[in-house]
């Protein structure tokens, strides 16, 4: 497979699950300003713009939810946000056209077309488009893909994507505190909470909820899981060569995971936003190894490459 369309496909794969992540969060912690009213919106602000990774207003000037889904959904000229993410996806699904089939073109330029009409859309309107919309792109890959290296490139940006926005999620709880959304409302975010109750038997805790969502190995939007699926991505792609050293993308995903798995959890409690901080530098000393290994073109793009 040629560097530049294994490349596009990798990003495909995060962009499309960035977009759905990012809604995610963002109708958690509007759901959060709407409900508690005694929450400082402005803390509450400046907290999820830090941990998504972007620039808050200065100190003086007070951060509303409307400068949140400026920056963070309707800015089409940003990666990090939802409709940037959208348009980048399409921009890198153009490029890869001769290996994607005819339905996954289609769902991802058709999501592009719509976001015009989004913007007279409420933000939970917005939110669930962009849920259904991650969905259906995701069943068609799984559904039109064949079980190839363009199948485990896609699988591959989702998985990284999908573990470093689930330590985002985790962190918004811990760095915010009062002014961020319950671990209830956040299981609900990930579409974890029935999930949830099943496994522990209907019992509701902040340890159990994090618990879940950071190491459970079935749930497939656990940091654990997706950190497990990224390797297994890797080790397919790689199979029979040796690792390269300690910058080795499967080295780096491995030993971030093995030190949640095997730390105590209290102590990764007593700890979350340096935790989950790993987690997000994992994910991106993983992604420059994996550009390193895989995509070495060193051509620059407006649309590829990790923003954060």
């Amino acid at each position: 497979m040629l560097s530049r369309i294994a490349e596009s496909l990798f990003w495909i794969g995060r962009y499309v699950e960035r977009a759905d992540d990012t809604a995610r969060i963002l109708d958690a912690h509007l759901q959060l300003l709407l409900e508690d009213p005694w929450v400082e919106e402005d803390l509450a602000c400046r907290s999820l713009l830090a941990v998504m990774g972007a620039t808050a207003p200065a100190e003086d000037v007070v951060v509303t939810r409307q400068d949140v889904l400026d920056t963070l959904a309707w800015d089409r000229t940003s990666p990090g946000s939802i409709a940037g993410s959208l348009t980048a996806a399409r921009e890198n699904a153009r490029r890869a056209r001769e290996v994607l089939s005819s339905e996954l073109w289609e769902g991802l330029n058709t999501t592009w077309n719509a976001l015009r009409r989004t913007t007279r859309w409420t933000p939970p309107e917005f939110f669930a488009w962009v849920r259904e919309r991650a969905a259906l792109v995701g069943g068609v890959v799984d559904a039109t893909t064949p079980r190839d290296a363009s199948h485990q490139f896609l699988v591959l940006g989702r998985s990284i994507e999908r573990a470093d926005m689930t330590a985002r999620l985790i962190a918004t709880r811990a760095v915010a505190g009062s002014a961020a959304p319950g671990w209830t409302t956040m299981l609900r975010s990930c579409g974890a909470y029935e999930a949830y109750l099943r496994t522990y038997r209907g019992r509701e805790a902040d340890r159990l909820a994090a618990e879940f969502l950071l190491l459970d190995p079935s749930f497939p939007r656990s940091v654990v899981y997706s950190l497990m699926r990224a390797e297994s991505c890797l080790e397919t792609l790689e199979r029979g060569a040796r690792r390269r050293g300690e910058e080795d993308a499967r080295t780096v995903l491995g030993r971030i995971r093995s030190g949640l798995e095997y730390r105590p959890m209290l102590k990764l409690l007593g700890n979350l936003p340096e935790e989950m901080a790993d987690v997000q530098r994992a994910c991106s000393e993983a992604s420059d190894a994996i550009k390193l290994r895989y995509f070495p073109s060193g051509v620059s793009d407006d649309w590829i490459g990790d923003p954060w």
